[in-house]
């Protein structure tokens, strides 16, 4: 039993552990994991007004939860507070085999991102992985008494002090940049447009119609090669998904900018020759007062370089572009509109700053590096 138990605990407190570091390199791609999960249950009137309030607070959650994940497994390594570790393991479990098992049985959701972005599962494999993951918890809380302290005295403390801070410095030091291993699909060295074409070895669904007639306040059902005659008057159409398909939604497959008339520009805007720059903006209303990318993208202009703003506010966002750069000389800047979804996507700061030649990112900058694009 000794053996199982202390087995179990080094697995599980690994694959904690790296189940955390693989998210806290992106913690806003958990927050927005999440945001799904409560936008879904308050379309289907689970608690709106909680899911409303859960869903402004996501960020928090999430630092919080990968906090959880690196220090408990850390904890458990150390063999620190095991009773107390072991019973916060085993309500976390809990919770994910919760969250996994609604992914797999309802398929509202397609995935619960468990491992964020890098390492993408199905949700038949995240629910396995967290009903074995829970069996040994329930080993390592049943048999704590096996597990003893790595060191005496105050190290053990001390070293998951540090883990603490350190995780939580790794999560500040991303959010206030970009994420450190970038595993998005617009990630530097990817064609976006290449990424927006459905996949060669896609399978698409296979779906049968059914077509409704009226007549005489009747209605009925009928397949399409057996359709009615003509007494019969056409009311609807349904369509029925026979077979789901495989690989058949592009990576990039909601990126979509419109110029100000509503006209979408994607294509036109990703075979820009030569090199150009694309500025992301999610939120104006949380951008830094000292007006860093209002100089950044003015001096860009102003040096003859082509840059696009990319907002999903286009008044707000043009009245703050169009102001004169740091030269005082007035620039002409572009801004084009794109879907706050999309947006969470292709920047994950607030502002992001991407060097483009052609369809293909170059570069990317995120937060106050984007001053980093005029050297």
């Amino acid at each position: 039993m000794n053996l199982v138990v202390n087995i179990s605990r080094i697995l599980v407190g690994i694959l904690f552990i790296f189940s955390g570091l693989v998210k806290a390199i992106d913690p806003l791609g958990l927050a927005f994991k999440m945001q799904e999960f409560f936008d879904v249950w308050a379309a289907e009137g689970i608690m709106k007004g909680l899911m409303h309030w859960l869903n402004e607070q996501a960020l928090m959650f999430s630092i919080l939860m990968i906090t959880l994940e690196v220090v408990l497994g850390i904890a458990l390594l150390l063999g620190w507070r095991t009773k107390t570790v072991s019973w916060l393991l085993l309500l976390m479990m809990l919770f994910f085999t919760f969250l996994t098992s609604y992914v797999l049985f309802s398929g509202k959701i397609k995935a619960c991102g468990c491992f964020g972005d890098c390492v993408p599962l199905t949700p038949i494999q995240t629910f396995v992985k967290d009903i074995v993951l829970l069996v040994l918890v329930l080993i390592i809380l049943s048999g704590r008494k096996y597990i003893s302290p790595l060191f005496r005295g105050n190290g053990n403390g001390i070293i998951f002090l540090i883990s603490l801070f350190g995780v939580l410095a790794l999560q500040w030091y991303v959010l206030k940049h970009l994420p450190i291993k970038d595993c998005l699909p617009f990630k530097a060295g990817n064609n976006i447009l290449e990424l927006r074409k459905m996949p060669a070895d896609a399978i698409p669904d296979k779906y049968d119609y059914i077509f409704v007639y009226k007549k005489a306040g009747e209605h009925k059902e009928f397949k399409v090669d057996a359709l009615p005659d003509s007494t019969w008057e056409f009311a609807e159409r349904k369509q029925i998904l026979v077979e789901k398909g495989k690989n058949n939604v592009p990576l990039i497959n909601d990126f979509v900018l419109k110029t100000a008339s509503g006209n979408d520009t994607t294509e036109a805007i990703l075979n820009t020759p030569g090199a150009y720059y694309l500025l992301y903006v999610k939120d104006i209303s949380l951008l830094d007062k000292s007006g860093e990318d209002q100089r950044v993208a003015g001096l860009l202009a102003a040096g003859g370089k082509q840059i696009y703003i990319i907002s999903s506010e286009r008044k707000n966002t043009e009245e703050r572009y169009s102001k004169p750069a740091t030269s005082g000389e007035p620039v002409n800047i572009t801004v084009l509109n794109c879907d706050a979804t999309a947006l969470k996507t292709a920047a994950r700061n607030n502002v992001t700053l991407y060097l483009m030649e052609g369809p293909v990112v170059k570069n990317k900058w995120g937060g106050n590096d984007i001053k980093n694009a005029l050297q």
